[in-house]
């Protein structure tokens, strides 16, 4: 199922003047993978996912971070597209002035394969029937859930190698939260690596192969994402039990 690795992280850590963020993470995704990092809010997770993206605000960031066996470092947004790595934030991100469609041509704009995109564009809204029926409607008017669909198929457009979600599920409905979790699954059986950023842990280890945890800026456990759902220390910590 997995093969080569796809994102290797050695040593990140990330610091706002005297505060560190981040303290020395080491977290790999192998091709094929859906790896999940859980932990509570404020433990780093979302600052990790915008070092590999190269968004964090100013500060100290060290360690190394690859992709597809090259360096990350300096990588403007424009360019991870160009190299098949795209990102779904926190909060979503649509472009609200923009229609639906519009939105799903935007996550297309460094393909020319014109049929392709329309076929990819028609296979979403098969995923996702309630953005075909709105399709012509401004994302901005979309409700929580609709604009996470959106967000999904939009970095999905642009066939990445991988695929970071942070927090899919905040603030959903508990009904879309369980679409969104079917589509990662599914998106995951495609062959799409996935690094995936969730505070639900229950859903993310029942859905990844492996997971991270982290707590105040270190990573404190990882494995087989199965076996952790049955970790007594992720029970007490993460599932409530």
């Amino acid at each position: 199922m997995t093969g080569q690795n796809v994102l290797k992280i050695a040593g990140l850590k990330v610091s706002y003047g005297g505060i560190k963020a981040v303290k020395g993470v080491d977290l790999e995704v192998n091709q094929g993978e859906l790896v999940t990092l859980i932990g509570a809010n404020g433990a780093g997770k979302t600052t990790t996912l915008k070092a590999i993206t190269g968004t964090l605000p100013p500060c100290t960031v060290e360690g190394t971070i690859d992709y597809m066996g090259a360096s990350l470092k300096g990588a403007t947004s424009f360019q991870l597209v160009e190299r098949k790595l795209a990102m779904v934030p926190e909060g979503r991100g649509v472009f609200t002035r923009m229609t639906i469609e519009e939105n799903l041509l935007m996550g297309a704009y460094t393909r020319d394969d014109k049929a392709g995109v329309a076929a990819d564009i028609e296979k979403w809204y098969s995923v996702f029937p309630r953005l075909k029926e709105r399709c012509a409607a401004m994302a901005g008017t979309l409700s929580g859930g609709e604009q996470q669909m959106l967000a999904m198929a939009r970095a999905l457009m642009s066939h990445p190698k991988l695929l970071l979600l942070d927090e899919p599920s905040m603030g959903l409905a508990p009904i879309m939260v369980e679409k969104i979790f079917e589509v990662i699954r599914d998106v995951s059986k495609q062959g799409i690596t996935i690094l995936l950023v969730e505070q639900n842990a229950k859903l993310a280890l029942e859905a990844a192969h492996r997971g991270y945890v982290m707590d105040s800026g270190s990573i404190i456990m990882g494995g087989n994402a199965a076996d952790m759902l049955h970790d007594p220390r992720v029970k007490a910590a993460y599932l409530g039990e």
